[in-house]
């Protein structure tokens, strides 16, 4: 049930209050809710770490963060003093049950101040392995009562079984509705605009479907490395770090059955129909539907950057993937023998996400081949970063009195359309999780299945490493191999929109 966030008092706990995640993302996040008048009238924020910060270092630190990181620059004298005297700082090591003694003691006193019953939120902005200790501590503490919402970052685990230990201590002592698995992605407007775009514009229901889609593909691209992160990667890779949430949830977004309302049990049902729906991988199969790489030297905007296996904190032999892709299926009604391909990558040509949907052919060519030699198949392409918006790609007659064909783009930008700024997703998602809104957070079935789908690939990368690391060269567009994914079924990877100038190879 949501709830009027401004009317209730809320206290915001985030564990890793020093960390990378809480400076640069979700305390900007916070501050941009207060400017806009989106966070309790009443509201504390308490940092919880091990280092010796106070509550005037730290909200000095934050202050930087925020001026660094937040989308409208170094915050205003007043309006900065306003949101700082909000935060609270509690020094204590998580993995310790004084901890929780502590805060249980420091929530009972800000109760006093602002009022009860006011409504808890733990942010564990974290390494994983404390997800467990955090979730297990706070429970023991009296602290998981029926007004607290916990809140934890991906990756959940490293695989199955790791998953399920760690939902298993999330689920001792928080029912499901008090639990927010956030994926930032689904936070970004364009991705929330998969659903307008499909359900609320009834001239693309008729079409999306097997009969008229030929396929979709999915590319999150990113020209960064692993930068300082070569210790997290080499446990992580790309197939859990970006397929088994951020891609996995785009799939279902582009592939789910209209909702009856916009419910989150409804929409995240949905969501979980596409995921049981989704053709298993078998291992001996796994080359087929996969296709894996890891980036070698190369040059990016100008500059000579690194091989992967030359990046700090990385195995000079590594076998982890920088790059991943897949041919999935989802055996249903709709959507029957449409292959969807997705593909990840660090240090490939341009910064970019988007969904390429592509339709099939035309069944008849009227026109003469020599009027069309650049003719492409039509399809819809949802920009969602760095440009936000969506694109038509279609064939029209170029003027003058000869008759010749040429592909034209229909452009839709979010930006000037609305003449405004989109917020950053993390200012969704924490707004949801204060008013109790689940739907862009994932359930626990959802993550499962995914870890279900994925594992096959994991297990025969992990016992077979791949021979040619690195097989890319940064800057690129990936491996070979998935060109070959791709291939086999007589096509090529769409080549992503960028500036207008987006082609098909």
């Amino acid at each position: 049930m949501q709830i009027d966030v401004r009317k209730c008092d809320t206290v915001f706990v985030l564990f890793g209050a020093g960390g990378d995640l809480a400076k640069r993302l979700i305390v900007p996040a916070l501050y941009n809710l207060y400017l806009d008048r989106h966070l309790p009238e009443h509201f504390r924020l308490i940092g919880v770490d091990r280092d010796g910060f106070d509550d005037t270092r730290l909200a000095e630190y934050y202050r930087e963060s925020v001026t660094a990181f937040s989308r409208r620059g170094a915050p205003a004298e007043s309006e900065w003093r306003s949101f700082a005297a909000c935060i609270r700082y509690l020094q204590a090591d998580a993995t310790q049950g004084e901890c929780y003694r502590n805060l249980a003691e420091t929530l009972k006193g800000q109760g006093k101040e602002l009022g009860e019953p006011a409504q808890h939120i733990f942010y564990l902005a974290t390494p994983p392995f404390l997800f467990a200790p955090i979730a297990k501590g706070l429970t023991a503490a009296g602290l998981s009562h029926d007004r607290a919402r916990i809140v934890v970052e991906k990756p959940l685990g490293r695989d199955l079984d790791s998953f399920c230990e760690i939902n298993h201590a999330l689920g001792e002592g928080f029912a499901e509705t008090q639990i927010y698995r956030i994926d930032h992605f689904l936070g970004k407007e364009t991705v929330q605009n998969i659903l307008a775009l499909r359900f609320a514009n009834p001239i693309y229901e008729p079409i999306w479907n097997r009969r008229y889609i030929d396929h979709v593909a999915i590319t999150v691209a990113e020209t960064l490395g692993v930068e300082h992160r070569g210790g997290y990667y080499e446990r992580a890779g790309a197939l859990r770090d970006m397929v088994q949430n951020h891609l996995m949830q785009l799939l279902c977004l582009v592939a789910m059955e209209p909702p009856v309302a916009y419910d989150a049990d409804d929409i995240r049902g949905k969501k979980m129909d596409v995921l049981r729906a989704l053709r298993h991988i078998p291992r001996d199969a796994v080359p087929e539907f996969a296709a894996r790489g890891q980036y070698g030297r190369g040059w990016i905007g100008g500059r000579e950057v690194p091989a992967y296996r030359e990046e700090e904190d990385v195995a000079a032999d590594s076998n982890t993937e920088t790059y991943a892709a897949l041919k999935l299926y989802v055996d249903n009604w709709r959507w029957q023998g449409v292959p969807f391909y997705l593909r990840t990558g660090k240090r490939l040509g341009a910064q970019v996400s988007e969904i390429s949907i592509r339709f099939q052919d035309v069944p008849h060519k009227a026109f003469p081949a020599s009027v069309g030699l650049n003719a492409q198949p039509a399809r819809l392409v949802i920009q969602i970063q760095p440009e936000e918006g969506i694109v038509l790609k279609f064939m029209a007659k170029e003027p003058g009195s000869l008759l010749r064909l040429r592909p034209v783009d229909m452009r839709f930008s979010y930006r000037e359309a609305f003449k405004t700024d989109s917020p950053q997703a993390y200012e969704t998602l924490l707004w949801d999780a204060m008013i109790g809104d689940a739907t862009l957070f994932m359930r626990a079935d959802q993550v499962k299945a995914a870890w279900q789908l994925l594992m096959p690939v994991l297990e025969v990368w992990e016992e077979n490493p791949a021979p040619d690391f690195p097989n890319y060269a940064s800057g690129s567009w990936g491996p070979e191999a998935a060109e070959v994914l791709v291939a086999r079924d007589g096509i090529s990877w769409l080549t992503p929109t960028l500036s207008g100038n987006g082609t098909r190879n």
